[in-house]
C-alpha cells in the first residue's frame, strides 16, 4: 500500500471519528443569538447543540408553558435564579423535584452559560423527557437582557453567581453584581 493511500485511508477515519465525536458541532441556523457577538462565538465553541436551544426572549414571553430547571450548584442557585425554576444541580443532581412531572411537558434547563444545562438536558432526554430545551446563554444572557432574578426567598435581587472570575466577563449588565 502506498504512502498516499495510507494517508487517504487514515484521513478518512480521522474525519469519521471527529464527526462521530461531534467535534465540529455547529449552531443550528434557526437558533437564537445573544446580545454580545463575542459571547455568541464563545457559546458556539462551547456547546455541541445536542439539545435544542431556546432564547431568553422566548422563555420570558412564554415562561408558564415550560418546566424551568436550574442545573447550577446549590450555592449558585441561592444567590439568584430565574423565578419559578426548580433546582436540580449538576455534580450530584437531585431529580426528586421532577420525577413526578409529565415527561411530555416542555422543559427548559439553564446554568451559567449553557454547558452544564446542555449535559443535564442530555440526561433528561435519556430519562424519557421528550421536549427538552437548553436556554441559550442561560442565566448570564437572562440578566444581560435585563430580566429579573430572585434569591432563595423569592425576592428580586440585582446579583448573579458567575461561577468564577473568569466566567464573570460574560455578564455585561452593569446593574448586576457578580458573585463568585
Amino acid at each position: 500500500m502506498s504512502i498516499k493511500r495510507i494517508k487517504q485511508w487514515l484521513g478518512g477515519y480521522i474525519l469519521l471519528f471527529m464527526l462521530s465525536c461531534n467535534i465540529w458541532a455547529q449552531k443550528p441556523a434557526d437558533a437564537p443569538s445573544v446580545k454580545s457577538e463575542e459571547f455568541d462565538q464563545k457559546l458556539e465553541k462551547l456547546l455541541k447543540f445536542s439539545v435544542p436551544v431556546l432564547g431568553v426572549e422566548e422563555l420570558h414571553a412564554h415562561s408558564n408553558d415550560f418546566i424551568l430547571l436550574d442545573a447550577r450548584e446549590k450555592e449558585e442557585y441561592k444567590v439568584s435564579h430565574i423565578e419559578g425554576a426548580k433546582w436540580i444541580g449538576y455534580d450530584d443532581p437531585d431529580f426528586s423535584e421532577i420525577n413526578h412531572l409529565s415527561k411530555n411537558k416542555p422543559v427548559v434547563v439553564y446554568c451559567s452559560v449553557g454547558y452544564r444545562s446542555e449535559k443535564m438536558g442530555e440526561k433528561l432526554k435519556k430519562m424519557g423527557f421528550s421536549k427538552v430545551y437548553n436556554l441559550y446563554g442561560s442565566i448570564f444572557e437572562w440578566v444581560n437582557q435585563g430580566y429579573p432574578v430572585v434569591n432563595e426567598e423569592g425576592k428580586p435581587v440585582p446579583r448573579v453567581h458567575t461561577y468564577n472570575e473568569k466566567w464573570s466577563q460574560w455578564v455585561n449588565n452593569p446593574a448586576i453584581e457578580k458573585v463568585y
